[in-house]
């Protein structure tokens, strides 16, 4: 069987693999016909392996030039054409394709030419059966690793539509068409989105296809700079203009200039400085505080906000006159929720970064911890899956990332989302799936009579997530030993 890295077989893939994977195929060449019929016995005894032989070297050289082979067996004396000068024609066939040479005759200078034309084993003869069968398998096994890396190579790079901002989804496409016709302007730019979308993600990506891509990008956050600091912060100072200033300083929207000048979280900026930004704005020119002389800059704002701001507008805590101004390109970063076939590709992201950063062999995500985090609703976004990813890293202790890795609450509210509305496809479905989730561990807990660690072992999964799924569907493994009255599902008793 062979399996995908987590998350890409199934979310992905999609048909490429299945629970039983296609026969890797194997092309046997050896002149001498007893030799060709022990290894064929030997090869068709392993599961998996179809076996196509040959005596003639040179019919062999058409076979690779016309059907698709994941091994190459050969032995390296052969009278048409030697194993060498197989191998050879065979990686300009397909470079990657795996090889065996076979030889009766060993020698060093042999086995070091048949290692520069890719060979990945060499057997002498006479070998035993168990021995030629580790190394086919060794070999098949390597060669389906190299194939998936370059499958989720390909996948990552395909995934990658703006920059650093990965994603496959309709939505997410969407995004990144309207990044790109953003940057070939020079306008202003709000970006909208929950917290933890990754609206910065979305600037860079702006000033890194625009003309604007050699100046500078400064980011501030409008929420941590103290009010009384941020004045002098944006419009920089002169000597003297306050206590402490022994020389002038330059603000960020002056170290800016050339590049972009990025807002987050521009809703909380104070309205004292709205104004004094909103006339800095229109006439791209700013004086230092404590200043007399005007100096022009040129910056493209680039502001975002995870609340509404025609709200912020409506409750008189934002001026109108700022947001129309900023509000020229408009960009909305869409939740987590409404791209949940982009969340394997991110975990995985997370996964493989996260691995590296702790030295550490990458730990594959199981289809159950992949089932949860695709079917919870992540309030807190990219940001949240990456923190969970971190965490459950962390705490893993297995080879694999197992559901008891989460955190509880991801486990216990996977699945209630947020239908998107009334009587919507996503309302009805999780209708339907907490209804059989609640028959489903009713009917457990009736055979095992209330024993929990039977019925969880009947439902392969762990003893403390089945408590969770049953504390979610508020089943009591009490009420179902012997003696009790036993409920029906819900926990209504059953009549």
């Amino acid at each position: 069987m062979q399996t995908l890295p987590a998350g890409i077989d199934r979310f992905v893939v999609g048909n490429l693999a299945a629970d039983e994977m296609m026969k890797r195929r194997v092309l046997l060449v050896d002149d001498e016909e007893g030799v060709l019929q022990v290894c064929e016995a030997a090869l068709r005894q392993l599961a998996g392996v179809e076996v196509a032989t040959e005596s003639s070297s040179r019919r062999a050289i058409e076979r690779l030039a016309a059907e698709g082979f994941d091994l190459l067996v050969s032995d390296i004396r052969m009278p048409e054409v030697t194993g060498l000068e197989l191998l050879r024609a065979a990686r300009q066939t397909d470079p990657n394709l795996a090889a065996i040479i076979l030889t009766g005759f060993p020698s060093v200078e042999s086995a070091v030419e048949s290692m520069k034309l890719g060979a990945v084993d060499y057997l002498v003869k006479p070998f035993s059966i168990e021995q030629f069968q580790a190394a086919v398998r060794a070999q098949l096994e390597g060669s389906r690793l190299r194939e998936e890396n370059r499958l989720l190579r390909r996948q990552m790079e395909r995934a990658y539509c703006c920059g650093d901002i990965l994603g496959e989804s309709p939505v997410m496409r969407k995004l990144c068409e309207k990044i790109q016709r953003t940057c070939e302007t020079d306008f202003d730019v709000l970006i909208l989105g929950e917290t933890g979308t990754g609206k910065e993600l979305v600037a860079r990506a702006i000033h890194k296809r625009s003309k604007r891509r050699q100046g500078p990008f400064v980011p501030v956050n409008c929420g941590a700079i103290p009010e009384e600091l941020m004045e002098r912060e944006f419009f920089g100072h002169e000597r003297g203009a306050f206590t402490g200033a022994n020389s002038r300083g330059l603000g960020l929207l002056e170290y800016a200039h050339g590049g972009t000048f990025f807002l987050d979280e521009i809703n909380q900026l104070p309205q004292r400085l709205q104004g004094k930004l909103l006339r800095v704005l229109q006439e791209r020119r700013l004086r230092r505080v404590g200043g007399t002389e005007e100096i022009e800059f040129d910056v493209r704002i680039v502001a975002a906000s995870s609340v509404s701001l025609e709200e912020e507008v409506r409750q008189a805590r934002f001026r109108p006159d700022l947001y129309h101004r900023i509000n020229v390109a408009r960009i909305e970063v869409p939740p987590l929720r409404e791209r949940t076939e982009d969340i394997p590709l991110l975990a995985n992201r997370f996964l493989d970064h996260y691995s590296r950063e702790l030295g550490r062999a990458t730990a594959p995500l199981g289809a159950e911890v992949m089932e949860v985090l695709v079917n919870y609703s992540w309030p807190g976004n990219v940001r949240e899956l990456q923190n969970v990813i971190k965490r459950a890293l962390a705490w893993a202790r297995e080879e694999s990332i197992r559901l008891d890795d989460l955190p509880e609450e991801i486990v216990t509210h996977s699945g209630e989302k947020t239908p998107v509305s009334q009587g919507s496809f996503f309302q009805t479905r999780e209708i339907h799936l907490k209804s059989f989730e609640t028959e489903y561990f009713t009917k457990l807990l009736r055979q095992s009579g209330g024993d929990v660690s039977s019925a969880a072992r009947e439902a392969q999964l762990p003893r403390g997530t089945f408590y969770r799924l049953l504390k979610k569907h508020a089943l009591n493994a009490a009420d179902f030993r012997p003696g009790r009255e036993v409920p029906g599902p819900g926990g209504s008793p059953a009549r």
